[in-house]
């Protein structure tokens, strides 16, 4: 979807300035939100791509006033209630006020080191062969979804070659709406910066992101 999170060639915002020495938490309540998506996710009701479509679904004024934790928590008061976990009563009054639902699993302290290291492998192996290979010319969709998908915005509609061809992955634009995993084949494409940005690009530049095979079409 085209959501306040697809930022790649969006002008206003100012330039990107990293923060120098930046820990890893600001403030005592980022690491708590870390750790309550994490064990939220854990709970088996929702996947990693239906995850990311909460964050993407917040409203534009929300999103770009909250802060990257602050994104994940209002994602995950979404995720809970959409799944009957908690009601937005409850919310309100930071406290549990009827039964919800039983999760499916828990995460329990003894077993966090070992889920976080096996991690959720996204690959898959496909049934097909690979419709590209290295050197192919392809151009993306020129599409606009309104549910979740990993094509950004700024690479829609642009001509690229195939840099290399990935391993099978499930495809997050129907895995993110509960519509099954359907992997397909993932290529690596390189664009060059005047395709993307136009003849004031950097003559230098290239731009290389991870496609699924749905979203390319020979050029």
């Amino acid at each position: 979807m085209n959501g306040p999170h697809d930022l790649g060639g969006q002008m206003g915002f100012g330039p990107v300035a990293p923060e120098v020495a930046e820990p890893v938490f600001h403030a005592d309540w980022e690491r708590r939100a870390l750790g309550l998506t994490l064990a939220s996710g854990a709970l088996g009701a929702w996947t990693i791509d239906e995850s990311r479509h909460a964050r993407e679904s917040l409203h534009p004024a929300v999103y770009y006033s909250a802060s990257y934790y602050e994104i994940w928590i209002r994602a995950l008061e979404t995720l809970l209630e959409r799944h009957g976990f908690v009601t937005t009563d409850e919310i309100e009054a930071g406290h549990p006020l009827w039964p919800g639902v039983k999760p499916k699993q828990v995460l329990r302290p003894n077993d966090v080191a070992r889920v976080l290291a096996r991690g959720g492998p996204c690959n898959r192996e496909v049934a097909t062969l690979p419709k590209f290979q290295p050197g192919d010319r392809v151009r993306t969709s020129n599409e606009h979804p309104t549910g979740h998908t990993r094509l950004p915005r700024y690479a829609r509609g642009k001509t690229g070659t195939i840099e290399a061809v990935r391993d099978g992955f499930v495809l997050p634009d129907t895995n993110a709406h509960g519509k099954g995993e359907n992997p397909e084949h993932v290529y690596t494409v390189c664009f060059d910066g005047h395709e993307l940005w136009g003849q004031g690009a950097d003559p230098a530049l290239t731009v290389s992101i991870d496609a699924w095979e749905s979203y390319l079409e020979p050029a």
